[in-house]
């Protein structure tokens, strides 16, 4: 979801909120080798050999060595040919080291793979036809990347609880799931069907994707748990190993059906941990009333307790805000991450470029839940930190295939503007079009029609240009010049006011080609003016000594002086800190 600035999870404050303290950072094992460009980076095109195929099942078998920092497994992937293929491709981090591969359960010699940078290349003893089915059991084991700084670094942590216990966590967002076991490594691709078998220590528990199956003792007294994920985004696939306790519920949707509500948390936070699970009903009910039905409400709704600061993983989303409290009355970070249980694992962009619409709307509902619950003030106060983050240096669409790292990394990319600007846009937007419509369209791109209900509907892809043509559907109208201005180049519009006597010219100037006809309202003497600005102009009379204020219900995202000086001066002052500094510091 490298070296990110925030993941499909993190940032929706991410000018003003806290660092979270870790319990037990991770620091880098000597004598391991670096990551591969090729592991680094997610979201690079598909090979004609994974084009070739759909990945229908994953049986992942993962034994987890708190004391050695290491990990063992089989996965048992399982492919149909969609055209005739002879050879099969999957990524995987050269520190996991493979022993063993077998072709529908026959072993292959050592010649027939090789993993040079991290993409392993195997020669099938014979040609698949379209239409085929086959199976590849790979057998790899190691001591995996650890993430120095997790989420925003990918890898394992490897923390202990405050008594000494093993804390483990993987959050691999942006290197990509690679780090822990063989898949194909792009936002495309979501399995069928994926089995965990996760083999923990007799006293640890290992909550994971999807539903619990069962728990088996092996021989020498460690346990294992087994999970059961329809259609994860690769990424999204986690382990989680603590001595955690649970707290368990069941919510009656708005929709007919009973929805698993569960939260492994660690032990002695009773008290924090049922505040936290008083949110989730609530929670659910605004999305649920405000997009639609839970996507994996025959599964849970899954969060654990993390010793990093949060992370997306479906149905089993990473929490570790500390129990921060918050004027505003609920936990930002739980409600982001479960945000993306819509935007990004029912809905999941098409490649890294549209990204906005796993964070830009995952970020927009934190203010929304705020007015939903009854408050202008907050949602304008979540709206105006979010303003104040832009950048504004890249767009945040450029139109053309991008990776994780290019699209997270500020100095290349947009950065956190994926996470603000696309809120902001999408206030912008839903001022615009109005609710019905905005609502609409939001309920199409995520579920891939206008009337969702639990089961008809399964989990998709969309792009920016697929959100565009929904909302020509919706509206009929073309809104490209609004997508041009806002997405497609940096810079915000400018609203240019002029004054002859008694009448005020407005004009839009964009850097966009094309014209900016955004509607500008104008409050003038206790009357609402509208000027349509189709041409991006607007021109009106006004009374003698009329004082007009331009949007006053501040539905506009436009460049702002005052703001414009504030981040000039901020930076000056911040680069005078650090000259300042000590070294090292």
């Amino acid at each position: 979801m490298t070296k990110p600035l925030s993941f499909l999870a993190t940032c929706l404050l991410a000018a003003s909120a806290p660092a979270i303290a870790q319990n037990a950072a991770s620091v880098p094992e000597k004598g391991k080798p670096p990551l591969t460009e090729r592991t680094e980076a997610t979201g690079l095109p598909l090979t004609p050999e994974q084009q070739a195929v759909d990945f229908t099942t994953a049986d992942l078998a993962i034994e987890v060595l708190p004391d050695r920092h290491a990990i063992a497994g089989t996965a048992k992937l399982s492919f149909t040919a969609k055209a005739p293929v002879r050879a099969m491709v999957f990524d995987l981090d050269r520190n996991l080291p493979i022993s063993a591969i077998a072709f529908d359960g026959k072993p292959l010699p050592a010649s027939a793979w090789r993993n040079p940078d991290g993409m392993v290349r195997v020669a099938l003893p014979r040609q698949i036809a379209k239409g085929q089915g086959f199976t590849l059991t790979v057998r790899y084991a190691g001591t995996p990347h650890v993430a120095v700084n997790a989420p925003w670094d990918g890898g394992f942590v490897w923390a202990k609880t405050k008594d000494g216990k093993p804390w483990i966590a993987t959050a691999v967002q942006g290197e990509g799931c690679d780090l822990f076991w063989p898949c194909f490594d792009n936002p495309m691709v979501e399995v069928g069907t994926v089995d965990l078998h996760i083999t923990v220590p007799q006293d640890l528990v290992a909550p994971s994707n999807g539903v619990f199956m069962g728990l088996s003792a092996e021989a020498d007294g460690r346990r294992t748990w087994h999970w059961r994920a329809k259609h994860p985004n690769g990424y999204a696939i986690a382990l989680n190993i603590a001595p955690y306790k649970v707290i368990e519920a069941d919510y009656k949707s708005r929709f007919g059906n009973v929805i698993p509500m569960r939260y492994w948390y660690l032990p002695g936070e009773e008290a924090q941990a049922k505040a936290l699970f008083a949110q989730f009903a609530p929670t659910l009910d605004f999305f649920e009333a405000m997009i639609g039905p839970y996507p994996f409400g025959d599964e849970k709704l899954g969060v654990v307790e993390t010793p990093h600061l949060g992370m997306e993983h479906q149905t089993i989303n990473a929490y570790g805000n500390g129990y921060k409290q918050a004027p505003e009355g609920y936990d930002w970070l739980f409600h982001h991450e479960f945000s993306h249980e819509w935007f990004g694992n029912q809905l999941t962009n098409s490649n890294w470029d549209d990204m906005w619409l796993h964070e830009g709307y995952g970020s927009y509902m934190q203010p929304l839940y705020l007015q939903w619950r009854g408050g202008e003030m907050p949602y304008m106060q979540t709206l105006w930190k979010q303003r104040i983050a832009l950048m504004n240096r890249f767009p945040v669409v450029s139109g053309k295939p991008m990776t994780e790292e290019q699209v997270y990394n500020k100095e290349i990319g947009p950065g956190n503007d994926i996470y603000n600007k696309g809120s902001l846009v999408l206030h912008t937007l839903r001022g615009l079009i109005g609710d019905t419509a905005f609502f609409d369209a939001t309920r199409r791109i995520v579920y891939g029609r206008p009337d969702p209900k639990p089961g008809n509907f399964t989990p998709r892809f969309a792009s920016t240009k697929d959100y565009e043509a929904i909302l020509r559907d919706v509206t009929g109208k073309d809104y490209s010049w609004f997508f041009d201005s806002y997405f497609r180049q940096p810079r915000l519009p400018r609203l240019v006011e002029s004054r002859e006597g008694d009448r005020l010219t407005l004009r839009w100037e964009t850097a966009a080609k094309s014209t900016f006809a955004m509607p500008v309202e104008v409050d003038v003497a206790g009357t609402l003016i509208t000027l349509p600005m189709t041409d991006g102009t607007g021109t009106l009379t006004l009374p003698p000594g009329a004082r007009p204020r331009i949007d006053p219900m501040s539905k506009l995202l436009r460049q702002n002086d005052e703001i414009d000086a504030f981040q000039a001066w901020k930076a000056a002052e911040d680069a005078k800190a650090k000259e300042k500094a000590p070294a090292g510091k």
